[in-house]
């Protein structure tokens, strides 16, 4: 009797601008992948150079937004599954076997084992299950992946962990891990939601997990965690704009970053991640005060514009 096997496939997308620190990193962590796509937004030092080095199918095109632009990067994936990446997060090497194990479909193996055996035990147990107990044994392991290559079978997408690396510091608390994103998905049952800011996927039907991370290399310097803070406030406030928001609001620019900082960093442990982890909750609660404040002066602009113009 014949035994055939189909091997399944795997796209990763990826969209871009000016990326060159961090898309090698991110590439060489996939590079292992069928497919690469990059959609890139004009840049203008050697993204589209590296991507292409990598083997990426590049296509450049103006700047529709976060949401558009990713869909339009998924529009164009030709395999059985997508990952969808930031260009500064990477793969590690946990979640490789994860994601093979769940598009290849394939049972547990003696590879797999070797690479177990070589690893220290409790990263092992990290690596395939979410327990927190004792470290698996060599049996439960392969139990474990076992059960890991079955839940291909039945989902259709996973959500994936993520490890936000904030001034060279792994941020542990305060509500930034595991930060669970849905990345990893089958090819067209999934688009990015049409937000201007925190765009999410949105899917329909059964999700599971994963417990291997993508990396996040989030913000290397204060200055650029500020100088995108500044503009993911400004993005925000367009959004509660056009949900109606009005209004100077001391409780929204004063009040809700206070409370917002004390949630994060002392109910939620912000604490234990050291001077990285108070920085960090202190400007995101300044970016909350941001928002706010950026909305009414929107809003104030667009009600004095409109005066001048029934005026006129």
């Amino acid at each position: 009797m014949w035994n055939y096997h189909f091997r399944v496939t795997l796209s990763v997308v990826i969209i871009t601008f000016n990326e060159e620190a961090n898309l090698p990193r991110t590439l060489e962590s996939v590079k292992w992948a069928d497919e690469i796509v990059v959609v890139d937004s004009g840049s203008t030092d050697r993204t589209v150079e590296i991507a292409k080095s990598y083997g990426a199918k590049v296509w450049v095109e103006p700047w529709k937004g976060f949401a558009a632009q990713k869909n339009s990067a998924l529009e164009k994936a030709a395999c059985d599954w997508v990952l969808s990446l930031d260009a500064d997060e990477e793969v590690s090497p946990q979640l490789t076997m994860q994601i093979s194990m769940v598009v290849d479909k394939i049972p547990f193996s003696e590879a797999h084992a070797d690479v177990l055996v070589q690893m220290d035990p409790t990263e092992a147990q990290r690596m395939i299950s979410n327990r927190h107990d004792d470290a698996l044994d060599p049996d439960e392991q392969r139990l474990a992946l076992e059960d890991l290559a079955a839940d291909a079978r039945s989902a259709s997408a996973f959500w994936v962990p993520r490890k936000n690396i904030f001034l060279g510091r792994f941020i542990q608390h305060g509500g930034f891990y595991p930060d669970e994103k849905l990345r990893l998905f089958r090819r067209g049952s999934a688009k990015f939601e049409m937000r201007l800011v925190h765009e999410d996927i949105v899917f329909a039907g059964p999700a599971k997990h994963l417990s291997a991370p993508i990396v996040h290399h989030a913000y290397p310097t204060l200055s650029s965690y500020i100088e995108h803070m500044n503009r993911y406030s400004s993005l925000g406030a367009e959004m509660a704009a056009s949900k109606g928001k009005r209004g100077f609001s001391l409780t929204n620019i004063v009040l809700r970053p206070w409370l917002t900082f004390v949630y994060n960093y002392i109910f939620r442990l912000g604490f234990l991640d050291g001077r990285e982890g108070f920085l960090l909750h202190l400007y995101h609660a300044v970016y909350v005060s941001w928002k706010y404040a950026k909305l009414w002066e929107l809003t104030r602009d667009k009600k004095a514009s409109a005066s001048s113009s029934s005026q006129n």
